[in-house]
């Protein structure tokens, strides 16, 4: 009886296992190729610079950029508005103006996705150095 018993014990945690491995919990995941970059010495005559940020959906759900807000109005995004599918890239371009400011600046963009805690924010950083006309 023990044997009979331990044998539907096994059975029934193996047919656990691979239940699990056919259905795995479906979640988005982001990655950057980098989060921050340099312009450099730009001039303030300088109408715009922009610099894109790529990222990929590394999860196996897709990917919604719910909102990029800017930390100020000489720095303006453009982001997708469409999901981005599983192990599919896309691009986040940053422009910024510098307009009216001199020396080194740096201002950030933060990402909001559809990722549940923290790993749902990033923060993309822009930074360089106005010189005048």
């Amino acid at each position: 009886m023990k044997k009979i018993l331990s044998i539907i014990a096994l059975v029934i945690m193996a047919a656990g296992v691979f239940a699990a491995d056919k259905n795995p919990k479906k979640l988005p995941a982001i990655s950057f190729n980098e989060t921050s970059f340099d312009f450099g010495v730009i001039k303030e005559s300088t109408d715009w610079v922009e610099h894109e940020f790529e990222f990929t959906n590394t999860g196996n759900a897709p990917l919604a950029i719910a909102t990029v807000s800017a930390s100020c109005g000489c720095t303006k995004p453009e982001f997708p508005t469409k999901p981005v599918a599983p192990g599919k890239s896309a691009k986040i371009k940053i422009r910024f103006t510098p307009k009216g400011l001199k020396g080194n600046f740096t201002r950030t963009a933060k990402v909001r996705t559809n990722i549940k805690g923290k790993e749902g924010t990033v923060t993309l950083t822009i930074s360089g150095n106005v010189i005048p006309k």
